[in-house]
């Protein structure tokens, strides 16, 4: 597995679990499953350990949703 790019604890490229739920359309515990299986590149802040999702995976993933390739 390539080593994850670290990515920034806040701004607009980065959304928490709720916020990338919310855009595929999905609940967080679906998000949190296709996580665990690596569907979704998921980041943790290192202080607390929250999910946090890159803006532009969580977009490439509802693309595929909605272009009928599913996650």
């Amino acid at each position: 597995m390539a080593p994850r790019t670290p990515i920034p604890l806040h701004g607009p490229d980065v959304l928490t679990i709720s916020e990338a739920a919310q855009a595929l359309g999905i609940s967080e515990v679906t998000l949190r499953r296709w996580e665990a299986a690596g569907k979704v590149p998921c980041h943790r802040h290192p202080v607390t350990g929250w999910r946090l999702f890159k803006r532009g995976d969580v977009l490439r993933l509802r693309k595929l949703i909605e272009d009928g390739r599913g996650a």
